[in-house]
């Protein structure tokens, strides 16, 4: 089966991006900022504007919006994963006989990711809403703003949400948002 994805020059996108066998490592101090400089090396390069995004253990969500006339989120994605993998530790690494290991392949990331295109303001917004709730959602934490890694706390400082937002209730998101 081909899998075919949608490719807009300067469009917006929502991503979610998963550990190899959901391993919960992505939240330890070291890697996280293994992939702060992972994601700053490759913005450099290729830029691309990050509206939003949420680390949990295993897997993060993300929003981001590409430069006029580009659409290779692919090429973008494929070096952070590549320069985050060739620097984290060794004991996160996958040790199975995993068919990637025998290619000498590192088994850090799932092979691919999930993209959505944004499609308007709305779509964005439930996209952006979903990113923020996910640590709520995924029983991490009781708040978004009690979530470290989130770029919540910067939509609260630009007065986007109140600090407030999705504590203590419970937010259903229509199945079409999202990707886990």
């Amino acid at each position: 089966m081909e899998y075919r994805r949608a490719k807009i020059l300067g469009g917006t996108y929502f991503f979610t991006v998963v550990t190899y066998a959901r391993k919960s490592i992505l939240t330890d101090d070291v890697n996280v900022n293994l992939l702060r400089d992972a994601f700053r090396y490759v913005m450099k390069k290729h830029p691309f504007k990050i509206d939003a995004f949420v680390l949990l253990p295993d897997h993060l969500h993300c929003i981001w919006t590409l430069p006029d006339g580009d659409m290779d989120y692919s090429k973008r994605w494929r070096l952070i994963k590549s320069d985050f993998t060739k620097k984290c530790q060794p004991g996160y690494r996958n040790e199975t006989n995993d068919s990637r290991i025998k290619k000498k392949e590192q088994a850090v990331w799932q092979r691919r990711f999930w993209e959505h295109l944004i499609r308007d303001d709305n779509d964005y917004l439930r996209h952006v809403e979903y990113i923020h709730y996910n640590p709520v959602k995924r029983g991490y934490t009781k708040a978004p703003k009690d979530w470290e890694y989130s770029s919540f706390h910067k939509y609260v400082r630009q007065g986007k949400y109140n600090p407030d937002w999705g504590a203590g209730e419970l937010i259903k998101f229509d199945e079409t948002i999202g990707h886990e």
